[in-house]
Parts: C-alpha cells; sequence; structure tokens
C-alpha cells in the first residue's frame, strides 16, 4: 500500500512536470519504476497504460486553455502510434535483465538532454516561422513513439525539443500539442504490451497508482505552463533522472558500493549545484526584466 501512495505522488508529480514543460512524465515514472526493481517492459507497460488517462486529460485541458494545435497533433498522431507499438513489442522480445542497463543508458541520455535544454540554454526560445512540415513531423513521430516505448518515456524530449528548436511553433502550443498527441502514442504502446506480455505480465496497481496522481495533476499542471520557471523544472527533473539511472547502470555492472554511492554522491551534489544555477539565473532573468519594464515606463512619461 505504502508503495502505491509512493507512485500516486510520483505520477502527480510528473504529471506537473510534463504538463508544464511538454516532456518527463515517462522518463521520470519510468526511471523511479526500474529503481523500484520493476522489469523494464512491466515498467513501460504501466507507464504507457496510466499515460492513457492522464494524456486525455492533460489534452483536454491544454485545448481549454489554448494551447494545443490540432494540425500538428493530426499530424504526428499515426507515426506515434506506429512506432510506439512497434517498440512495444521489440522491448518485450529482450531480456529483462539484459535490457535493464540499456533502457536506463536511454532515460539517462534523455535526462542529460533535458538538463540541457533547460540549463545551459537557459530556456531560450526561437523566433516563430510558420506551422511545422508533415515531412518534419512524421519521422519525428515515428521516432519519438519507438523511443518512448522502448524507454518507457522519449515522447516529449524527442517532440517537444525538436519543435522548439525548429521555431515553427509557439511554446504553449508545442507543449499542449504534444502532451495531447500523447494519448495516441500511449494507446500504440498499451497495445503492444498487451499483446506481447499478456494481461497478467503487466502491473495494474502500478498503472493505476500513476494513473490517479498524474490525473489530479494534469489542469493543474496546463495553467501553471504560462506561469512556472521550465528552467528549474526542467533542471530538477533532468537531475532526478540522471542521478537515478546512473544507478541503475553501476548496479548492472557490478562496481563495488563503494564506487557506486561515490558516484551517485558526486551526482546528486552537482544536481543540486544545477538547481542553485537555475534559481540564481531565473531571478537575474526576472530581474533584468523589471528592470527593462521599468526604463520603458520612464521613457513613455
Amino acid at each position: 500500500m505504502r508503495k502505491l501512495l509512493v507512485l500516486g505522488f510520483v505520477g502527480l508529480l510528473a504529471q506537473l512536470i510534463d504538463g508544464s514543460l511538454g516532456m518527463a512524465y515517462g522518463v521520470t515514472s519510468s526511471t523511479l519504476l526500474l529503481a523500484a526493481g520493476v522489469a523494464p517492459a512491466a515498467a513501460s507497460a504501466a507507464v504507457h497504460f496510466s499515460e492513457i488517462g492522464t494524456s486525455l486529460v492533460s489534452g483536454a485541458s491544454h485545448a481549454k486553455f489554448g494551447n494545443v494545435d490540432w494540425r500538428t497533433v493530426g499530424i504526428l498522431a499515426v507515426p506515434g502510434f506506429v512506432g510506439a507499438f512497434a517498440g512495444a513489442t521489440f522491448l518485450v522480445s529482450i531480456d529483462g535483465d539484459a535490457a535493464k542497463p540499456i533502457v536506463g543508458a536511454i532515460l539517462l541520455t534523455l535526462g542529460v538532454y533535458v538538463i540541457w535544454r533547460f540549463l545551459v540554454l537557459g530556456g531560450r526560445r526561437p523566433q516563430f516561422k510558420g506551422r511545422p512540415s508533415v515531412g518534419f513531423l512524421a519521422p519525428m513521430g515515428l521516432f519519438g513513439g519507438a523511443l518512448d516505448a522502448i524507454g518507457g518515456g522519449g515522447w516529449g524530449p524527442v517532440g517537444t525539443t525538436s519543435l522548439l528548436s525548429s521555431g515553427r511553433l509557439e511554446p504553449r502550443k508545442v507543449i499542449g500539442s504534444i502532451d495531447t498527441s500523447e494519448f495516441v502514442v500511449a494507446v500504440g504502446g498499451s497495445l503492444g504490451f498487451i499483446i506481447a506480455l499478456g494481461s497478467s505480465g503487466i502491473e495494474w496497481g502500478y498503472a493505476a497508482a500513476l494513473l490517479v496522481g498524474g490525473v489530479i495533476a494534469a489542469p493543474i499542471a496546463a495553467w501553471l505552463v504560462r506561469v512556472l520557471p521550465a528552467r528549474v523544472l526542467g533542471v530538477a527533473a533532468g537531475g532526478l533522472i540522471v542521478v537515478t539511472n546512473a544507478k541503475t547502470i553501476l548496479e548492472a555492472t557490478g562496481v563495488s558500493a563503494a564506487s557506486l554511492w561515490g558516484t551517485v554522491g558526486v551526482l546528486f551534489v552537482t544536481w543540486l549545484g544545477g538547481i542553485t544555477w537555475a534559481v540564481k539565473q531565473e531571478r537575474i532573468a526576472r530581474a533584468a526584466e523589471s528592470a527593462e519594464q521599468a526604463d520603458e515606463v520612464l521613457a513613455n512619461a
């Protein structure tokens, strides 16, 4: 019961991050399930079944606030579904013990990318140059869907960062569109897992706990997307993913306990330093923005 309550909180936190940043629900949830000893395929299956509900509520909430570009959602849906279904069946065919460090490496890479995107780039946004093309969206959807199923997360890191970097859609509509299209990806991945694993191979209790927490957080996240500092949340989420998956990989390689916890300790301290730096940069940016607005008021007075 205690584990289910913890997973419910994980689902709530992960959806708050995902609904605000357009990424990290699956990566965060899968990371913590792997750390709890759940097999990679079972962890990804539980996350995808919970995402059917969380992405549906999140998409509806984003649509209510005008955060969705329906053309983008429509183009992403089919290749995302196909990629997720194929990725799910591939993951189930791999030995669980052999897959855990591989999946951990994928998740760790995604975590590093999340940190880089929001710490090094500082959340900068490009200029908008028009809507994304079919030739851009379809391959992105196929790759993102496959990675999402294999790694238990990846749709947001691939989709959100690709659309943001393209400069063809404003940030709030990038996040809203990726979260909305994730419903179809979650359905595709879930079908692949249930066909390959069977209903007995899926941790339904874990999926339900993640779902409850995520559904509670989804409407709040859709509203917070306009006010939360993405830089701080991105670094916090990415750091958690990196620290936890580094531990999973080191355990799989059989390093000594001293080396394991020494490395994790260094990563943890570095993570805290990154969050502190991100908060400081956010304060500097807001102070500069306030000063600029004050100068404009004085100039117009």
